[in-house]
């Protein structure tokens, strides 16, 4: 490695970090360094509390509890009608409600009462059965933002959509029931069934990555989206979409080379959007095959990824995976006549500063190459090249051209070339699939064909009318999967189950973004506060409990170990039919294909010298068998509703048909399956080493055993992730932790879920302990005030108990049962037959019974 290259692990970045959720400016600070507004320490990347301006900090510091808000319904001011307001948040949990913080999916929920305006009734005004001119700004589905705050100035509170109204006639008040974004993630959730995890006994996917993509198909994005998500004859498509947010899966597109999984990583640090794949060697590969393997000569291809080579990974450090090198190759493979193959690739080097576009075969290699300055810059990068290969007919001279958008903002835009080496030349073909090789922290891979050029810079930049808002935040990657689980439900009815499964946290914030805890989050018990309340002060009331079903100390997590399943052939399917495929025209053929069957690439073309195994077809010049064709024609595939739907575009000027070279149906489908049933075993967390484990004795001492056995589910996958979650259930409730309900304090507007807060209640409950806001309820009435209710769970379940100066009572006592001697038996039953002959048991006549 070069010397330039050795200097230090973390390299400059682009002044571009801010705070994920208040937008601060936080220039040369790491993405996994707190907030700078924080308290104590986070990995989070969040303002611990929202953060408020100096007239509101004034106002809170004061006393003054002054409150206003504002209320936009569609986009219009309607603060001046709202009579009372009421909104809620909390977390929800599959655990003892006293251990709720710990998972479970967090649906905010406003209410709004709103008066009539201009000599009018709200009724008359809003009901369902209202002019659409004033009624449509509170229908069901409309746009609702509310923000509340003192002194003056706001603070957001809510941001989501109308769900009911309520107009009761006679009246001035109509009642809106609005929620939040959770309402925008109600569509049927849909995930892909890759067979490249249990093919290759690696993992293929993760739970996060599952997460990732229900918020994508809800259009909450954390990454850009695909380009050209749905077909459509004669528009552009997008053929592989890997947001290797977590996984390698794909919802366009599938994986099908996984690399070790001792070889990468994935994280959000170094990620240029939200997560990445980092790669701990040089060169990490990993490949997909396309949704349609359309073909070259006849296609445009526009090929882009998103690397941030502002951080490197060093093998003597201790990091855990951040870049190994310079170096991100992104190719198209290319499958030619018989085993011969060709390959267009885009090749960046930062160390060197060049940007090299390949047009090559097995044997030779040519390209062009670019050299910008700017390729010193340190940050995030975009990457992204094109080819045009319509000028030929059977072979064609590729036209390239790069463009990059470096970390300053300036886009890099080499000049078109085109090849005329016959080293370069590419011959009849198909894509084949797409691979990556990087040395650097990589995210959202895509390749789309039918583009008409190359993007603009607008477009390729993601601006203007291709602009998108990330408003999606994830955590660590957590269960990995070998094969998907079968969903059905909402996409937010799947989160759910996902949160639940996980010990997660979901929720939507006041602004709207959707936040992805795992139970880390809570596994670390802070030391600092965000907020300190007091009896004196902010606190009117509150209610402390303690309950034994908090007490969990033997947790038992079942799972599916996917260890060595390995694979078999599933469902073939040899077509009937002899399909003719006419000039220059487009064909669209269904296949049965149940919903439990794992997906199908678009088949392999084949010729007259090789048959590949699995799916596969071969295109021939008459519905005898004739000549084989290569490179003609464009295959696509798609599930829809229980079929397969294939879809041919012969761009021949002959007729082509799917036959053998026998004259027989050439199209076979080939589905893969696991070769045995994954094996259920469980993951127990229990009192295992009592010398350091003081909690654990004291618990089983006081409490007893009590167990708690989470719910068998498809999401835990390998034994590591269960005894995580186990061990993490039982430092949840190894000692019961109390709950303090019902806090009723002074309007903060900054109090958000998860914040840790300070409890000093010297009046009442004698206590002064941290602990973490589980539920927030906030109501206002027309006069102005507001009373708001927090739930807390507290950080810390205190002292062990002692029962000093007790003799706690034992845990039976049963009625004393008389006994006689054995001088009393012998007087009663001087003799062994007079015994016998009374009938009685032993039992009975040592009782008394006769004596």
């Amino acid at each position: 490695m070069p010397a330039s290259r050795t200097a230090a692990r973390r390299r400059p970045v682009s002044p571009e970090t801010v705070c994920r959720r208040c937008r601060s400016p936080a220039t040369a600070t790491p993405r996994a360094a707190r907030c700078p507004t924080a308290a104590s320490a986070s990995t989070s990347w969040r303002c611990p509390v929202q953060r408020a301006d100096d007239t509101t900090a004034a106002a809170l510091a004061a006393g003054e509890r002054t409150t206003r808000h504002r209320t936009r319904l569609g986009g219009k001011d309607v603060s001046a009608q709202v009579q009372s307001w009421q909104l809620e948040r909390s977390y929800a949990t599959d655990l003892p409600a006293a251990m709720r913080a710990f998972s479970g999916s967090s649906a905010a929920q406003l209410q709004l009462q709103l008066s009539g305006a201009g000599g009018r009734t709200a009724p008359e005004l809003y009901s369902p059965w209202a002019d659409r001119a004033t009624g449509d700004v509170v229908r069901p589905g409309q746009s609702v933002v509310h923000e509340g705050g003192v002194g003056g100035a706001t603070l957001p509170a809510f941001r989501g959509t109308v769900r009911s109204r309520s107009a009761a006639s006679g009246g001035d008040a109509v009642q809106i029931t609005a929620l939040d974004g959770a309402e925008r993630l109600r569509g049927p959730a849909w995930l892909p069934k890759p067979y490249a995890g249990f093919y290759g006994n690696r993992p293929v996917s993760s739970a996060t990555w599952c997460v990732s993509e229900l918020l994508r198909q809800g259009g909450m994005y954390a990454c850009p989206p695909a380009r050209y998500p749905d077909f459509a004859d004669g528009k552009p498509l997008t053929l592989v979409y890997a947001s290797l947010h977590g996984g390698f899966s794909t919802p366009y597109g599938q994986p099908e080379a996984l690399p070790d999984p001792e070889t990468y990583t994935f994280s959000r640090q170094g990620a240029p959007h939200e997560m990445a794949l980092v790669p701990k060697q040089p060169q990490l590969r990993a490949t997909w095959f396309p949704r349609s393997r359309v073909t070259v000569p006849g296609s445009k291809l526009f090929a882009e990824v998103w690397v941030d080579n502002s951080v490197r990974y060093d093998s003597d450090s201790g990091d855990d995976g951040i870049g190994n090198g310079d170096k991100v190759v992104l190719q198209l493979d290319l499958n030619r006549n018989g085993s011969d193959a060709g390959f267009l690739k885009l090749i960046v080097n930062f160390a060197e500063r060049w940007v090299r576009i390949v047009s090559n075969d097995l044997d030779s290699v040519w390209y062009f190459e670019w050299t910008w300055s700017a390729l010193n810059q340190r940050g995030v990068w975009h990457l992204g090249f094109w080819v045009d290969t319509t000028s030929g007919t059977s072979s064609v001279y590729p036209t390239v051209q790069p463009r990059l958008t470096a970390p300053d903002g300036s886009q890099l835009l080499g000049s078109e070339a085109t090849f005329s080496n016959a080293s370069a030349l590419q011959y009849a073909s198909e894509l084949y699939q797409v691979s990556l090789f990087t040395d650097l922290p990589t995210e959202c891979l895509q390749v789309t064909s039918g583009l008409p050029a190359i993007p603009t810079t607008a477009e390729f930049s993601h601006t203007g009318a291709w602009a998108w808002t990330k408003s999606v935040e994830l955590d660590d990657v957590v269960l990995p999967l070998y094969a998907l689980p079968r969903i059905s439900g909402s996409q937010w009815e799947v989160l759910s189950q996902i949160a639940k499964a996980s010990m997660s946290t979901a929720e939507i914030d006041e602004r709207g973004v959707f936040r992805w805890r795992n139970h880390t989050r809570f596994a670390t018990r802070p030391t600092t506060p965000d907020l300190t309340l007091t009896s004196t002060r902010e606190i009117a009331s509150l209610t402390a409990t303690e309950e034994i079903d908090a007490c969990r100390n033997y947790c038992v997590q079942p799972y599916r170990d996917w260890r060595g399943v390995g694979y078999d052939t599933g469902v073939r399917t040899q077509d009937s039919v002899i399909r003719t495929l006419p000039a220059r025209s487009t064909t669209t053929v269904k296949y049965l294909l149940s919903n439990d069957e794992y997906d199908i690439s678009p088949p392999t073309t084949d010729d007259d010298s090789v048959v590949t195994s699995g799916s596969n077809v071969r295109f021939g010049t008459a519905p005898t068998g004739g000549t084989a064709v290569k490179g003609m024609v464009d295959m696509l595939i798609r599930r829809e509703d229980g079929y397969l739907v294939v879809r041919y575009t012969n761009r021949d000027t002959r007729t082509l048909y799917t036959v053998t070279t026998d004259g027989k149906p050439s199209l076979v489908l080939v589905t893969l399956k696991p070769k045995f049933d994954a094996v259920d075993r469980v993951a127990v967390a229990m009192l295992d080493d009592p010398a350091n484990d003081p909690n654990g004795v004291a618990s089983e001492k006081y409490y007893g055993r009590q167990e708690y056995t989470a719910d068998s589910t498809d999401w835990m996958q390998d034994a590591a992730s269960a005894a995580a979650l186990a061990k993490a259930m039982r430092n949840a409730g190894v000692l019961p932790v109390p709950v303090i309900g019902d806090v009723d304090v002074l309007y903060d507007p900054r109090i958000q879920l998860g914040d840790v807060v300070r409890v000093v209640d010297g009046t009442g409950a004698a206590l002064d302990t941290l602990a973490w806001v589980v539920g927030i309820r906030a109501a206002a009435t027309a006069d102005g005030g507001v009373q708001q209710t927090l739930t807390l769970r507290g950080v810390d379940p205190g002292a062990l108990p002692a029962d000093a100066g007790l003799t706690p009572d034992a845990p039976s006592s049963p009625a004393p049962v008389p006994s006689v001697t054995y001088a009393a038996v012998s007087a009663a039953y001087p003799k062994l037959s007079d015994l016998t002959a009374s009938g009685l048991t032993w039992a009975a006549v040592k009782g008394g019974a006769r004596v």
